[in-house]
């Protein structure tokens, strides 16, 4: 089922995509509609960690770490 959908638009970016899709024989609607359906085929790209983040992660990969134990660490550190 199809539903109308209202976009606006500066006058310019309309005449490209109107241009564009005219040069590709679709519709500026199938133009958007496969835009958005790109969206969530692509896989989210992540932000590259800090470096010094990133030499930690997995560090502690197999140990049994609570939320106690580091409240714990915290209160011999700094009382």
């Amino acid at each position: 089922m199809n539903t109308k959908l209202t976009l606006r638009m500066d006058e310019t970016v309309v005449r490209k995509a109107k241009m564009e899709a005219g040069r590709r024989g679709k519709s500026v609607s199938r133009m958007v509609a496969e835009f958005i359906e790109s969206l969530s085929s692509r896989p989210v790209a992540e932000k590259p960690l800090p470096p010094t983040t990133a030499s930690l992660v997995g560090i502690l990969k197999g140990q049994e770490v609570s939320e106690d134990d580091y409240k714990v660490h915290l209160r011999e550190k700094y009382l």
